[in-house]
């Protein structure tokens, strides 16, 4: 991911194998991460199970908020890809009954945002 994109607010890819070995005692018996995004300090994790958001927090990053949401608890999602002009892909989020997307993650052009729409497709319809 390039420093530009990141500064912007774009997402880029993450290896799973690089997820794990950071964030893998979050996960539960038989969950696996399908795909992973990093914004600046940020993380956010597609599993078989649930979406995992880390945000870390303060100047130091010491303090981290996990934050996971059931696919069951996903009501819609939409994905927009970018138009010729743009630098982004965006993804919107809502959980249960919300009016508002209550999760809005923005993507560099070098993520698949049709990889991510698949993997929401796959566990929450």
């Amino acid at each position: 991911m390039g420093l530009f994109s990141a500064l912007l607010g774009n997402a880029g890819h993450i290896n799973p194998e690089t997820l794990i070995k950071e964030y893998g005692k979050l996960l539960i018996e038989h969950e696996e991460i399908e795909l992973g995004f990093k914004l600046i300090r940020d993380v956010f994790i597609f599993t078989n199970k649930r979406l995992i958001l880390i945000e870390k927090q303060g100047i130091t990053g010491s303090k981290i908020d996990y934050f996971s949401v059931s696919y069951k608890s996903i009501s819609r999602f939409s994905i927009e890809t970018a138009g010729p002009f743009d630098l982004e892909a965006e993804l919107k989020i809502w959980v249960s009954s919300e009016q508002t997307p209550g999760i809005v993650k923005q993507f560099n052009r070098s993520v698949d945002v049709y990889e991510v729409h698949k993997v929401l497709a796959t566990y929450v319809l």
